[in-house]
């Protein structure tokens, strides 16, 4: 019960120029040897070093966050000038009571000694600078000068001895000096120490002698910074002069290297706990895949099927998603290879039969003397021929389906106005005392599913012809189509084509969408048909992720009374 597809008048120079195609040589192929064609899995797994790279790289963001600590620094800054606030207005007044006498006619005024004096005493144990400066703007009392023997003594403060942390010094130096260039980033001016100094050099100083405490901010070198308040001092409400107390950033360095130290400490734990987490995360990725593409690589070159994908069953991720696929489609591939082989050994089969009669037949008419003989003997050759030439085109068209199915782009396919077209073209042709169609349509509105228009075309005109050849004359043959909603998902749209004839043999039902299976009406001549329009018809609705299936027609006796043809397709 499986009609032909329609013949193709064009498939012999289409096999010819396939076979043409298929002779020239390909370029791209090693004469004699495979070539592979996959990076073999071995060495550091580039997804290992993908993840620990991207790890380290944010944990090393963060960390060079933390290290910048500019508002912690500006805090201590601003800690450090309150303080030397206290101490300089501390000093002031003790300069303003102890080194402040005479009467001159501009009043009281400082005395150079006793300033000298008193400024040495209170800088004595501590690392600041305190400098005088008279309301005129000359210099009263530097502590950095001793006076010692009728001359001045200079006195240098030296930078923190060296320690173990001097690297880590140096490297912390270059990065801040690196964060200078960031935008928004402007370093304090530098602070110039010059030979005679003079209160017009230090604006701080300029704006005390109005009786304001200033604070400035300067670089001393590339690394340290230089703070000074300048305050002014009094004596019953005079300004007589200003006091200019400086300090270099050594402790703030200091308080900011142990800072940076506990953060490089924290890094280092991070940075293990990370890495032993990276390589933990990456094995659970890379060392599946790599499994699965060893063992990919083994079944692609296998030629059994003894080797196996591993199953992964354990995996309740996307890897062991991977692995089921690639089982699946494995399989799939060896039950493809399997079909091959079977439909290989069908093809060979079906047309050593015709290859036999017309052997025979041939080598019979060249013995053979009388003519009317010799004619039957041309006649049994001629459809020898015919078939092998039908069988063949059936053969080619089927081959090339799979393939034509796999790279068609799907369209929307009006399924109620194809049927009422092909209802319509037999109607029109048909002979008299052929079986009518009759459209029945229970669904409203679009009945569109996404497909082959040619194809399903050829699928209904396979059955339409199918319950034709089988419909007794003037017999009727029935297409219903209707909407199946099983949930709110899914929609699908049902055909249901149904005949008069003898039925299908019982327990063929699945048989007869098998390759080369042939059923047909008693009186058709034989080999008009190859059995491969079922078959066919199945393998394209299949494409389409629908069903085909057949079954009997019974009346109220439980007879017979015809064959049923159920095609469902999803919706759009």
């Amino acid at each position: 019960m499986a009609p032909d597809d329609t013949k193709n008048p064009g498939a012999p120079k289409q096999a010819a120029k396939q076979k043409r195609k298929s002779s020239r040589p390909d370029s791209s192929r090693d004469s004699g040897r495979e070539q592979p064609r996959c990076r073999a899995a071995s060495g550091f797994s580039p997804i290992t070093r993908r993840i620990l790279a991207v790890n380290v790289l944010a944990l090393g963001i963060l960390v060079a966050g933390l290290l910048y600590l500019g508002d912690y620094r500006e805090k201590l800054v601003d800690s450090e000038l309150e303080n030397l606030r206290t101490q300089a207005e501390m000093f002031a007044a003790a300069l303003g009571e102890g080194a402040v006498g005479g009467d001159t006619p501009f009043g009281q005024e400082l005395i150079r000694d006793t300033a000298n004096r008193i400024v040495l005493r209170m800088v004595e144990s501590t690392d600041l600078r305190a400098r005088l400066f008279r309301i005129d703007g000359a210099l009263v009392a530097d502590s950095r000068k001793l006076l010692k023997a009728g001359r001045e003594v200079e006195v240098e403060i030296l930078p923190p001895p060296e320690s173990d942390y001097d690297v880590l010094r140096e490297v912390f130096d270059v990065f801040d000096r690196l964060v200078r260039w960031l935008p928004g980033q402007r370093p304090p001016p530098l602070y110039v120490e010059r030979p005679r100094q003079h209160a017009r050099h230090y604006p701080e100083v300029m704006e005390a002698f109005d009786g304001d405490t200033v604070y400035a901010v300067r670089s001393l070198d590339l690394d340290h910074l230089i703070l000074t308040v300048a305050v002014p001092v009094q004596r019953y409400k005079q300004v007589l002069g200003a006091l200019l107390l400086s300090e270099a950033s050594y402790k703030i360095d200091d308080a900011m290297l142990e800072v940076r130290l506990d953060i490089l400490k924290i890094f280092l734990v991070s940075l293990g706990v990370t890495i032993l987490l990276s390589i933990y995360l990456a094995g659970t990725i890379a060392r599946p895949l790599r499994r699965l593409a060893m063992a990919a690589d083994r079944v692609g070159r296998s030629l059994n099927r003894q080797d196996q994908l591993p199953a992964m069953d354990n995996r309740a991720d996307e890897i062991g998603d991977l692995a089921c696929t690639l089982r699946d489609m494995t399989d799939a591939l060896w039950r493809r290879m399997d079909a091959i082989e079977m439909f290989a050994a069908d093809v060979s089969h079906e047309i050593k039969n015709p290859l036999t009669s017309l052997k025979s037949a041939v080598e019979t008419a060249a013995r053979v003397k009388e003519p009317d003989q010799q004619r039957k003997l041309l006649s049994i050759i001629q459809e020898d021929v015919e078939r092998l030439d039908r069988l063949i085109t059936d053969i080619s068209n089927a081959s090339r389906l799979d393939a034509e199915l796999s790279r068609t782009e799907l369209s929307s396919v009006d399924i109620g106005r194809m049927l009422e077209t092909l209802v319509d073209v037999h109607t029109s042709t048909a002979k008299p005392g052929a079986a009518r169609i009759v459209l029945e349509t229970a669904a409203e509105g679009s009945l569109t599913v996404p497909g082959m228009e040619d194809r399903l075309v050829q699928v209904f005109r396979n059955l339409m012809g199918n319950a034709i050849s089988f419909s007794p004359p003037g017999g009727a043959i029935s297409i219903a189509i209707r909407r199946l909603t099983p949930d709110k998902h899914s929609k699908y749209i049902v055909v249901t084509l149904s005949d008069e004839g003898p039925g299908i043999p019982s327990g063929k039902e699945q048989a007869i969408f098998e390759r080369f299976y042939s059923e047909r009406p008693e009186g058709e001549k034989f080999g008009t048909h190859s059995g491969l329009g079922l078959s066919i018809s199945q393998q394209i609705i299949d494409a389409h992720h629908g069903t085909l299936v057949a079954e009997n027609r019974y009346g109220p006796g439980g007879a017979i009374i015809g064959a049923r043809f159920i095609v469902t397709l999803p919706m759009d």
